[in-house]
């Protein structure tokens, strides 16, 4: 508990002073706002009626001041302007109050924000995979709103409160002591229904926090799937998961609202019946002459003021769960520790050859993804990796980038092992193409650039020229500055994947990756960027992921996986005389692209083939 709070004290540095200085006012004016009602009580008392003054010295003087009670009696109007200016200075102190605390509070949230976004930059690979991001957007905005909203109204009102208790106690009781323990026999009720009530609506707030997370992940996924939804007619599927999650969050939300109708119904009913038994005792004591009306309007006046407040403990107790519950989610995702990027260690020339020796690697113990790795890549080959779905092609790459670490075995680069560099350094020197790229809402030449920040404009059309991208940028409206939409949406996959290419190239790394990168291009444009790249690369060691036959053949080194195992490996001409998986893949695709052959020539040229001239 202690920790969470704390987290919350290091968010508010700089702005600590403006929300004690808050406090204070908050102070001041409950001190204040019991004022107007002993003014009342004096004036009905003492200046209207016959009572002497039961007031602090300082008052008596004041109204001598102002020409006795006589002259008061008379000018009534001065009690009313003293009221308006005590109710003046108490609206300037909520003024500057709630400036204060809105300015510290809103601030804490920018600082809590950033700081999430700052550590969910910096989560292991792993842990992004395996993410809920609806869930994890929750918790980064409504999150974070709701600890923002108890920090501005309902912590500061906690103070006000206490203050108000602690003040109207003292003057209730220095009135009559008796009327002070009939006033006050409820609050203690209160207190402990408060408590209980909390205790019962934090795990009801955690469940409806946890089931909003659910509704907005399930929103989150079908929007940006919308296509694959539409193209598949999942309309109605994705309507029923929707309302499902919604019915949850629904029912959970409903529980909360039985629970608060419950607190406010019976709190309600509490506060009443003390209001009533101290109006009739109060009444009963001033006909008899024990009690005067100014003291029993303080009463009522006071008994209004501190068990409303009292009775509002529940909901400042719901809104403190609720916070306690954001934070403690706030807080387990900012516990999970962030990637180790091996700052101390070593940044090698990568532009060398590379070495997997017997490398194991699992995501989950027991289930082994790549097995018994070992093959070398010397400076400036290309390598090409064939398999099946599933074979452990894409996580043989990842481990290249350190995605994922691998638990035996040894990866070297330049004789340097791979867990001993330094993991930013890796990373900016390994370009990487992935089947499925992202571009960001931007434009294209925004997108490319995010390959390098100092990238000039030659460099763009450059990368833009390999990839085969350029005569089709020149037929957009606005060319290099076309918006691609979120997620790259406006532009065909093919076009996608030329972007994140292009992207790859500016770069200028010393290793590339094309993890099955061309396979949304048709073959013609495939021949040009592997002509291109081709050129474009000599010297830098490149991964080619493909099965297209005509893609791996020009790869100084295939690969062959199956199952996590390197089952054969050499150039085109030594595979393709080999029994096995590459000489089967290799034969399907010739014949295939024989009887295309076969196909378009007989559409081509039908007139020559019925003998017609």
């Amino acid at each position: 508990m202690f920790t969470r709070w704390r987290l919350l004290w290091d968010l508010m540095k700089g702005n600590r002073m403006r929300y004690a200085c808050a406090v204070v006012a908050t102070a001041f004016s409950a001190l204040l706002s019991l004022i107007p009602t002993l003014v009342i009580r004096t004036t009905v008392d003492s200046i209207i009626g016959d009572k002497p003054m039961d007031v602090p010295g300082w008052v008596e003087d004041a109204v001598l001041l102002l020409g006795g009670r006589d002259n008061l009696a008379h000018n009534l109007w001065v009690c009313g302007v003293a009221l308006l200016a005590i109710s003046l200075v108490n609206g300037a102190l909520l003024y500057v109050r709630g400036k204060w605390t809105s300015q510290a509070s809103e601030s804490m949230a920018k600082n809590l924000r950033d700081l999430l976004y700052d550590h969910l930059q910096n989560l292991p690979y792993d842990e992004h995979v395996k993410a809920e991001t609806g869930d994890w957007v929750q918790r980064c905005t409504s999150d974070v709103e709701t600890i923002r909203r108890f920090l501005a109204v309902q912590l500061v009102e906690i103070g006000r409160t206490g203050f108000l208790l602690v003040m109207a106690l003292t003057i209730m009781f220095s009135l009559n002591v008796k009327m002070t323990f009939i006033s006050m026999a409820v609050v203690p009720i209160i207190f402990a229904f408060s408590y209980v009530f909390f205790s019962k609506v934090k795990e009801a707030f955690r469940l409806a926090d946890e089931a909003e997370g659910k509704l907005t992940t399930v929103l989150q996924e079908n929007l940006t799937g919308i296509r694959v939804v539409k193209a598949f007619g999942r309309q109605a599927y994705e309507v029923e998961k929707f309302d499902s999650k919604n019915r949850e969050y629904r029912d959970l939300s409903y529980r909360l609202t039985r629970l608060m109708a419950s607190y406010w119904a019976i709190s309600d009913f509490l506060i009443m019946f003390q209001m009533g038994v101290v109006l009739v005792i109060g009444v009963y004591w001033a006909s008899r002459g024990t009690m005067t009306l100014g003291t029993l309007l303080t009463f009522m006046s006071y008994e209004g003021m501190l068990l409303w407040p009292v009775r509002q403990m529940g909901r400042i107790l719901t809104d403190m769960g609720r916070a306690q519950i954001s934070l403690t989610r706030i807080k387990e995702l900012l516990d999970k520790p962030r990637e180790d990027m091996n700052e101390d260690g070593l940044t090698p020339d990568l532009n060398a050859d590379i070495e997997f020796k017997n490398v194991y690697f699992e995501y989950e113990k027991g289930r082994p993804v790549l097995q018994d790795i070992s093959f070398k890549v010397k400076k400036g080959q290309t390598v090409a990796i064939l398999g099946p779905t599933g074979s452990g092609k894409s996580s043989l790459v990842h481990l290249l980038l350190r995605l994922y670490d691998y638990q035996r075995g040894s990866i070297t680069i330049g004789g340097v092992e791979l867990k001993k560099i330094n993991k930013k350094w890796l990373r900016q020197h390994i370009g990487i193409v992935l089947q499925e790229p992202f571009l960001f809402s931007r434009t294209i030449k925004e997108n490319i650039a995010l390959g390098r920040s100092d990238v000039n404009e030659t460099e763009i059309l450059e990368a833009m020229r390999v990839a085969a991208l350029n005569d089709v940028i020149q037929q957009f409206e606005e060319g290099y500055d076309t918006l691609v939409g979120e997620r790259g949406v406006t532009l065909s996959g093919g076009q996608k994947q030329r972007v994140a290419i292009a992207r790859a190239l500016v770069r200028n790394s010393s290793i590339l990756i094309f993890d099955d990168s061309l396979s949304a291009v048709d073959t013609e444009t495939d021949a040009a960027i592997r002509k291109a790249l081709k050129e474009r690369r000599k010297g830098i060691t490149t991964f080619i992921i493909s099965h297209r036959i005509t893609t791996l053949a020009e790869a100084d080194l295939i690969l062959v996986l199956d199952q996590g195992r390197l089952v054969q490996s050499g150039t085109h001409e030594e595979l393709i005389r080999q029994p096995g998986l590459y000489q089967r893949i290799w034969a399907l695709q010739s014949k295939l692209e024989e009887e295309l052959a076969n196909e378009y020539n007989s559409l081509e040229y039908p007139a020559q083939e019925r003998g017609v001239m």
